[in-house]
């Protein structure tokens, strides 16, 4: 008697189930060095300036002349955090195609739309735990020098979702960036664009005169998802703060479809 063993074939053999595909998109992400410096250097900025911050105009804050209200100094430093989060999306998307190993990921993963889907869950999962935490360090650093003056914050209401509402907003920035490079295929290029979305163009439409220049302004991705990261705006005329992040993820949804359509044409 002999038997004849089949040879797995493009339809015979099993694709990998979503759950390793995360698995092996955690396990690139977390094992190249400029993830952790950039996660580090996020929580320097994000944790350590807003407590520099508040150490340094808690007197102001508490005094008659005092213009602006604390609880835009209690988050401030998750202003900055945001360009790393940028980083980070670009590089865990580009520098596959930069090195070609994208080609493998889609051999070993045919179905590129799950190859998306976990890079971004990956993504987004670590940058909303790194954004809360920042934002708490942040917060129990800086709200001591607060309460020095009489002014401190309990955390609670608009101080609590700050907390969270900051690791969604770094989430929502590092997948938006994780799209544009799908996108762009290029590092430079990818962190070029988003910075220039996020800090630039999104301050340069408030020189348009009229209704036009106001309504750009408050959707604006940078404006329209940074209201959520903060109990009071540096700017009152900015959307409500889940308004606001409504209209940053129907932007990020936007991007996305373009990301995942051009995925399934273009090749690797």
């Amino acid at each position: 008697m002999t038997t004849t063993l089949e040879r797995p074939t493009a339809t015979t053999a099993r694709r990998p189930g979503f759950d390793r595909v995360l698995l092996a998109e955690w396990i690139k992400l977390g094992s190249v060095r400029s993830t952790w410096w950039t996660l580090a250097v996020t929580v320097l900025l994000g944790a350590g300036l807003t407590v520099l911050l508040c150490w340094g105009n808690a007197e102001w804050l508490a005094s008659a002349d005092a213009d602006e209200s604390a609880g835009s100094f209690i988050t401030w430093g998750m202003m900055i955090a945001p360009v790393m989060a940028v980083v980070l999306g670009a590089l865990a998307v580009t520098t596959e195609y930069g090195t070609g190993m994208i080609r493998t990921t889609f051999s070993a993963v045919p179905t590129r739309g799950r190859v998306l889907a976990a890079k971004l869950v990956v993504l987004a999962a670590l940058m909303f735990v790194v954004g809360t935490v920042t934002a708490l360090l942040g917060y129990f650093g800086g709200n001591p020098f607060l309460e020095n003056e009489g002014i401190g914050l309990a955390l609670e209401g608009d101080v609590a979702r700050s907390m969270y509402g900051s690791g969604l907003y770094l989430a929502g920035i590092a997948v938006m960036t994780a799209a544009v490079g799908f996108i762009v295929r290029h590092t430079a290029g990818t962190i070029s664009i988003v910075l220039a979305l996020l800090m630039v163009i999104g301050n340069m439409v408030m020189l348009i005169p009229g209704d036009l220049g106001d309504w750009l302004m408050k959707v604006m991705p940078g404006n329209a998802g940074a209201g959520i990261a903060t109990p009071v705006s540096f700017n009152p005329n900015l959307l409500d703060p889940w308004v606001g992040f409504g209209v940053f993820a129907a932007e990020i949804l936007a991007l996305l479809a373009l990301a995942g359509w051009l995925l399934r044409r273009r090749d690797a």
